[in-house]
């Protein structure tokens, strides 16, 4: 039995990968990480919008450096001691490719053209495997179109495909009318993979305060059902790699996806809940299943449930509400079986 898999061009030991979090900024939590069986690594985002913040500050900071009491000057940093958040984090990525044997995946949240090519260059001078591009971008702006909004993951990747030589893939949300048509024109302009999805964290409001606060919830299993359901109906009508994001807590997350057509499993919550070791019961639980199954290999299983190799096909695109409610008899407080 064999769990590998190919993901971005990559050979990786099975399909299970920790996704970027606060995880990968520790160096003994990597490797604790790959001990317990991670194929590979994503790590956290590098933010373009942060750097540019504490730039700006830096250089308002060495401006003014000489400006009032010359006694304060010696409680202010020297500027050339002062380590940036882009410096940390290229240092964390050479430190994590010289520690793991696993392959590094760089994660990069941009928003400006410039500033998405330069620093996907310096990722991948400093060692990373690949790069991941979670463009997170909120289309709150009433005057854009879908068109536009779409327009700009396109030209994104193709002004940081037009400079480095490192396997892509395209961190998505779900909230586009038509991700398969985004996905396909994202394959043409060269992207070698998608996430499907990214997590928004949305707004909440105090009522007692009556003030917006930010609310971090983290996923659970149901969220990956819309990752399954895109990536069946995607599987073997696009030609690049695809990683589901979101939802996946164990091996039935896994499995499932697996079946549906993703390459590899992004994990995250169930790792911030249970620790690395969680990766040890959950590749445990799929050589069970597949044994039980009698499957050879990862690749043997994926993709045999996508819409493409299912009896019924439809059951991907219908909307099920209706016939669910055909099945179930309310009563209430209750939805019971008919």
């Amino acid at each position: 039995m064999t769990l590998k898999t190919n993901y971005l061009g990559l050979e990786l030991k099975n399909p299970l990968v920790p996704s970027a979090s606060p995880l990968s900024r520790d160096l003994d939590m990597a490797k604790r990480l790959e001990d317990a069986g991670a194929s590979a690594l994503v790590m956290y985002s590098l933010f373009e919008e942060e750097i540019t913040r504490e730039e700006e500050e830096l250089e308002k900071l060495w401006e003014c450096q000489d400006i009032g009491h010359c006694e304060a000057d010696d409680y202010l940093p020297v500027h050339y001691d002062y380590r940036t958040q882009r410096e940390e984090y290229l240092e964390q990525l050479a430190a994590l490719k010289e520690s793991l044997e696993i392959p590094v995946i760089a994660s990069l949240n941009g928003i400006t053209a410039s500033g998405w090519t330069e620093h996907a260059k310096e990722l991948q001078d400093a060692g990373a495997d690949a790069l991941e591009l979670n463009i997170y971008y909120v289309a709150a702006d009433m005057n854009q179109t879908s068109q536009e909004v779409e327009d700009r993951y396109i030209k994104i990747l193709k002004a940081i495909k037009a400079e480095i030589y490192l396997p892509i893939t395209v961190k998505l949300s779900y909230q586009f009318s038509s991700p398969a048509y985004l996905i396909k024109q994202l394959e043409h302009a060269g992207a070698d993979g998608v996430v499907l999805f990214n997590r928004f964290f949305h707004p909440d409001i105090d009522i007692n305060r009556q003030e917006v606060t930010t609310t971090l919830m983290l996923s659970n299993p149901y969220e990956a059902l819309m990752r399954l359901h895109w990536i069946g109906l995607l599987y073997n009508r696009v030609h690049l790699s695809m990683a589901a994001t979101g939802g996946i807590h164990s091996a039935n997350e896994v499995i499932k996806l697996l079946l549906a057509g993703a390459d590899v499993t992004h994990l995250c919550t169930t790792l911030l809940e249970n620790g690395p070791g969680i990766i040890k019961e959950i590749l445990r639980d799929i050589k069970t299943w597949m044994e039980e199954y009698e499957y050879e290999s990862i690749e043997q299983l994926k993709g045999s449930v996508s819409q493409m190799n299912v009896t019924d096909p439809a059951a991907y695109e219908r909307a099920n509400y209706m016939e669910i409610l055909k099945k179930k008899e309310y009563s209430p407080g209750s939805l019971s079986e008919k």
